[in-house]
């Protein structure tokens, strides 16, 4: 299971021009499904990335987490960081989860992310989503489990 957060100032997710979810200052994190995937690692995966230090503390040094700073999570599932891109000019999704055990998957890391932090937000399963955002920094990180 993949996870790539980005710090931001703002960020927003909309399907059919209609705005979503949409947060302030928190993380962006898109989330990729593999077949092998299981609700033991979407538990590692969201640990992970609530107590990931990433926001600055006061002598500017990355030591907060989005849940020390209060921040927002938006939570978008995006199966192409599964791709396997070592060859070639077309990405493979040999690796990819069937599209019935991503949606669980998915669903499962928001609704337990739900359980543990009060500011999420979520983009669409299977939707065609347009992403706005504000990255901060930038600052980007890939988190797999």
């Amino acid at each position: 299971m993949i996870a790539l957060l980005q710090r931001v100032q703002h960020a927003s997710v909309t399907v059919d021009t209609q705005t979503i979810g949409e947060i302030k200052q928190g993380l962006l994190i898109f989330i990729g499904v593999e077949k092998n995937d299981n609700e033991t690692k979407a538990n590692r995966l969201i640990e992970r990335f609530l107590g990931y230090r990433v926001f600055s503390d006061q002598q500017d040094k990355m030591n907060l987490s989005v849940m020390n700073i209060l921040g927002g999570v938006l939570l978008v599932p995006q199966f192409t960081l599964v791709a396997d891109t070592q060859k070639g000019t077309r990405p493979s999704f040999s690796s990819a989860a069937t599209p019935e055990l991503g949606q669980q998957l998915f669903s499962y890391v928001v609704k337990q992310t739900k359980q543990q932090y009060d500011h999420i937000a979520t983009g669409k399963f299977g939707a065609d989503m347009k992403i706005n955002l504000l990255n901060d920094g930038p600052v980007t990180f890939w988190l797999q489990v």
